[in-house]
């Protein structure tokens, strides 16, 4: 672990986001006795943890954000795998989350083209997992931020602003926030400004990638021009403008894994500067008037 928190601190960023989908790949979703990671109890999760957090403590990078697990359910699932993810893995993914130190957990909400049903049927799903999780956020003093997916329920901005305002009322804390996925939002023809203008201080953490309007794949910003050749510019300075009027003063954080693994080894440090230095320009930017 030290190794990898300190190629980012010495690429130039100061926080990282810290995801657990690579602890979950062995689930098959036929029987849920194949993945024994989650199966772990607190504390032995906590102590197969402990390395990671001493390695970012060391290196000097704050584990500013996490990832459930991905995905929260998918259709026609056993019910006890459904359970599984939903509670286990779940209230777990935000036990460690609590280790770490880290206020954020980032959450897809339910796609409705997982087979679910209509829009209002996978927003009821994402009301019920948020909602069970929601005693156990405040306790731990952990915002779950809702990202919006490629086109699913999380993108009715409007929605979002009053459920999100009425959890926190309701819990007279901040549990729920949003986390703005710039990829997703691309593909799902939102408007970046307007949408991160309405968010206002709801929004609370980022996935910045790049795409070509058509696939998500997952790029480092500016890397993928409209160049007449069925690909769709992204609006980053919409994105710059909102982040501006909202008066940002987070973190950004880069979800371009990807990226990083399509370079040989000896240029992975070069790349992981680049994304930096973009995160550079984007604040600098933003703090512009």
């Amino acid at each position: 672990p030290l190794e990898g928190f300190d190629m980012m601190k010495r690429a130039g960023f100061s926080c990282c986001d810290f995801s657990l989908d690579s602890y979950f790949t062995d689930l098959s979703f036929s029987s849920p006795e194949t993945n024994v990671f989650f199966r772990k109890s607190v504390q032995e999760l906590k102590d197969f943890f402990a390395p990671h957090k001493e390695a970012a403590e060391i290196a000097g990078i704050k584990i500013n954000q996490m990832c459930m697990q991905y995905p929260v359910c998918i259709p026609n699932m056993a019910m006890e795998i459904a359970e599984y993810l939903m509670h286990t893995v779940a209230s777990k993914s935000m036990e460690i989350c609590a280790f770490f130190g880290c206020s954020y957990l980032v959450m897809s909400g339910f796609d409705a083209s997982w087979g679910i049903g209509r829009d209002e049927v996978a927003w009821e799903w994402t009301e019920k997992l948020i909602e069970s999780l929601a005693p156990m956020a405040k306790e731990l003093e952990i915002a779950m931020c809702i990202e919006n997916s490629c086109k699913d329920s999380c993108c009715d901005v409007e929605k979002l602003l009053m459920y999100i305002d009425c959890m926190n009322e309701r819990y007279n804390a901040e549990i729920l926030g949003f986390c703005f996925n710039t990829g997703h939002a691309k593909l799902s023809g939102i408007d970046f400004e307007d949408m991160i203008t309405k968010l206002g201080n709801r929004l609370k953490v980022f996935h910045i990638h790049d795409n070509d309007g058509n696939r998500n794949l997952h790029q480092i910003p500016f890397t993928l021009a409209g160049d007449g050749q069925n690909v769709l510019p992204t609006d980053w300075e919409g994105f710059i403008r909102g982040l501006r009027r909202i008066h940002f003063d987070k973190v950004l954080s880069f979800e371009t894994a990807s990226v990083l693994s399509s370079f040989p080894e000896k240029m992975k440090q070069d790349v992981l500067r680049l994304v930096a230095q973009i995160g550079d320009y984007f604040m600098g930017e933003i703090r512009h008037s």
